[in-house]
């Protein structure tokens, strides 16, 4: 059966960036490295492609240098059950990067995440077009997504 492999392109820190993101999720580990040896154009010992694990989801890093941006068109989403969890990936995520509207942050490297509450699918399943406005609303106006001013948006 065919696999689904996000290839991440790094101007030069993938190596740097592997460790940051394994060193969030907890169950997390870098499967491989492979570095540049010499005779290579580039330092020998500099990672070229690494292979890492988040949450069970293999990536893969490349250092491919400043031809490619990250853009807002790709982002990864952190679904999470508590308002605990939600903080701590913004916190962590966000740590020298930028943050944004509605749950959405760059992080140091430029890559784009959205940090949401599981919840948020639920409320805005709703049958009801007022309760899925005023949650709307309600995330419309934050940057990191707070569960319960979403939950009493719905409940109003």
């Amino acid at each position: 059966m065919p696999t689904i492999t996000p290839f991440l392109w790094f101007d030069d820190k993938a190596e740097e960036a592997m460790d940051f993101y394994v060193s969030i999720f907890e169950n997390s580990k870098i499967k491989a490295a492979t570095q540049y040896g010499d005779g290579d154009p580039v330092q020998p010992g500099r990672l070229i492609v690494g292979e890492f694990q988040l949450e069970g989801q293999d990536f893969i890093a490349l250092n491919g240098g400043p031809l490619f941006k990250f853009t807002e068109a790709i982002s990864l989403v952190v679904s999470c059950g508590t308002q605990e969890e939600i903080d701590y990936f913004w916190d962590r995520l966000s740590e020298g990067g930028e943050e944004s509207r509605c749950g959405w942050l760059k992080d140091k490297y430029g890559l784009s995440w959205q940090i949401v509450p599981t919840i948020m699918g639920q409320l805005m399943k709703s049958n009801d077009p007022d309760k899925k406005n005023r949650v709307m609303q309600a995330m419309l106006k934050m940057d990191k997504l707070e569960i319960e001013p979403l939950r009493q948006a719905y409940e109003r």
